[in-house]
C-alpha cells in the first residue's frame, strides 16, 4: 500500500512528540518542566568515565587543608541535598550518585563543576574569590544544583531533537551510541578539552543561583554570602565581562539583583551551625 509522505512526516511527528511528553520531568525547588529524554543511570555512566579521566590527569592539589576544605563542604551541600530531596519525596533522583569531590591544582582556572552522579572538580584557581568556607559553599552549592537539576540532560536532550528527529527515542536509549556520545561531548566540552564543561544558559545558570542558595542554607551556611561571592567575582573580572546579551551567563549585576530577591526564600531554610 503506498503511504504519503506527508502521512509519514505527520506519524514520526506523532511518535517523537509521545516520546517528548513522557519525558518531561520537574526541576526540584523550581518546579520547572523540563525535557529529559536520557536515563539518568546512562547520563551517570558517561559521566563517571569522563570524571576518572580528569582526575587522573589531575593534577591534584597537594594543599592538605584546602583539599580537606572541599571535600568537608561537598559532604555537607551532600547531606543537605538528600534530606532536600527525601522531604520532597524525590529520593530515586539520586539512585547512582556516588559523590566525589576533589580540588584539581591550576591556579588560572577560576571554576569548578559537577556532573551527574555527584562528580565535582574545584580548581584551585576559584579559591581566592572564595576567600573561606563560606564560599566554598556558594560554588558548591551552585554547581551541585546544576546536577541536580539535571541541566546536562536537558541540554543533551533538546539537541538531540534538534539533530535526530524521529531517531531521538532509539538513540537515547543507548549511552554506547555514537550519536548519544557525540552529543555528550558537545554538552560538556569533553572532546577538545577534557573536563572543562561548557557554559550553562542564563536560565540554567539563575536557576542553579537558585536551587544553590537553598542547599547552602540547609547546610548550615549564611545564604547571603552568595551575594557577596559575586560582588568579588564582579570585582575580579575587573569590568571584562561581556555584555548580558552576548553572554550566556547572567551579566554580575543581574545576578546579583537576582541572588537578593530570592534570599527571603532560601533564609527560611537557614540554620545556622557555621
Amino acid at each position: 500500500m503506498w503511504i504519503s509522505k506527508k502521512i509519514i512526516y505527520l506519524t514520526s511527528a506523532i511518535l517523537v512528540s509521545g516520546v517528548i511528553y513522557t519525558a518531561c520531568k520537574s526541576v526540584a525547588v523550581t518546579g520547572r518542566k523540563q525535557l529529559s529524554l536520557i536515563p539518568e543511570s546512562q547520563m551517570i555512566a558517561m559521566a563517571n568515565d569522563q570524571y576518572a579521566q580528569v582526575i587522573q590527569q589531575g593534577p591534584l592539589s597537594t594543599n592538605a587543608a584546602q583539599t580537606a576544605m572541599i571535600k568537608r563542604v561537598g559532604n555537607t551541600i551532600k547531606t543537605a541535598v538528600e534530606k532536600y530531596m527525601a522531604e520532597q519525596g524525590r529520593s530515586k533522583d539520586l539512585e547512582g550518585y556516588n559523590w566525589e569531590f576533589n580540588l584539581i591544582q591550576n591556579d588560572s582556572t577560576v571554576n569548578a563543576w559537577c556532573m551527574p552522579g555527584g562528580k565535582v572538580a574545584f580548581y584551585t584557581g576559584i579559591l581566592p574569590v572564595c576567600i573561606d568556607e563560606a564560599g566554598v559553599a556558594v560554588v558548591m552549592g551552585h554547581e551541585v544544583a546544576h546536577a541536580i537539576a539535571r541541566h546536562g540532560n536537558e541540554r543533551m536532550s533538546q539537541e538531540m531533537v534538534a539533530q535526530t528527529g524521529g531517531q531521538v527515542g532509539s538513540i537515547a536509549l543507548s549511552s554506547k551510541s555514537p550519536a548519544t556520545q557525540s552529543i555528550f561531548q558537545q554538552a560538556y566540552g569533553v572532546g577538545a578539552q577534557l573536563g572543562v564543561i561548557l557554559p550553562y544558559s542564563r536560565k540554567h545558570e539563575s536557576e542553579a543561583d537558585q536551587m544553590g542558595l537553598v542547599f547552602m542554607a540547609m547546610a548550615g551556611y549564611d545564604p547571603n554570602q552568595a551575594v557577596a561571592f559575586w560582588e568579588r567575582m564582579k570585582a575580579a573580572s575587573g569590568g571584562q565581562a561581556p555584555p548580558e546579551f552576548m553572554s550566556t551567563h547572567p551579566a554580575n549585576e543581574r545576578r546579583i539583583a537576582d541572588l537578593k530577591a530570592y534570599l527571603p526564600e532560601a533564609l527560611k531554610y537557614y540554620h545556622p551551625t557555621k
